[in-house]
């Protein structure tokens, strides 16, 4: 009698595992389509904000591309990755810069992704932000445009973070109580530049 009590409780549980994962299959593929396509409209949108002056966008550089990855392990970029690199272009179709779409693993809370425009002279625009899931009121900061504009309108090879107050172009104030943050964003930043510095070789 326990036997077969214990063998119907199997039964059931085992059923019960496969109508779950069966439910949890179909919610994915019915789900999956509409994130994506919120996702790539999050994305256009932060191309946008970062290339205001731009009319298009055209994919020069995809996801896991091995060559731009090499270059920036070259220039000690390795917690970095280029996700997408797209030619920003006027109405005439004349080239004004590039949108790249960036992820640092050096986050407090993992992984940051976001975007940035830079001019084809190398000026930055600015970044916005896409994915980040830092401390709230210290790293969640970063989105405020109080730290996100000390990037925009700089024209420099790299930027470093301070926490005694910015006095030159390349320096960024630190995000109160959140200077592995500020440094994650900064080093992404950084290595869009790196990235940047690829397209301008003509690679």
């Amino acid at each position: 009698m326990k036997k077969n009590t214990i063998l119907k409780d199997t039964l059931i549980l085992t059923a019960i595992t496969l109508i779950a994962g069966g439910l949890l299959g179909l919610v994915y593929e019915i789900t999956k389509d509409p994130i994506a396509q919120q996702e790539e409209l999050a994305k256009q949108e932060a191309y946008q904000a970062v290339f205001e002056d731009a009319d298009s966008f055209e994919v020069c550089v995809e996801a896991d591309d091995p060559d731009v990855a090499a270059y920036l392990a070259e220039n000690g970029f390795t917690a970095q990755t280029v996700n997408e690199i797209m030619e920003a272009k006027d109405a005439s179709g004349e080239t004004l810069g590039y949108a790249i779409n960036m992820t640092t693993s050096e986050g407090y809370g993992g992984d940051i992704s976001f975007s940035m425009g830079v001019q084809m002279d190398g000026t930055m625009n600015g970044i916005s932000i896409l994915s980040i899931n830092e401390t709230a009121g210290l790293g969640m900061n970063a989105q405020k445009d109080e730290f996100k504009n000390q990037y925009s309108n700089k024209n420099v090879e790299s930027f470093e973070v301070t926490k005694t107050g910015a006095s030159a172009d390349n320096q960024i104030n630190a995000i109160s109580g959140a200077t592995i943050t500020s440094d994650a964003i900064t080093g992404g930043v950084n290595a869009g530049l790196c990235a940047f510095n690829y397209m301008k070789e003509g690679n």
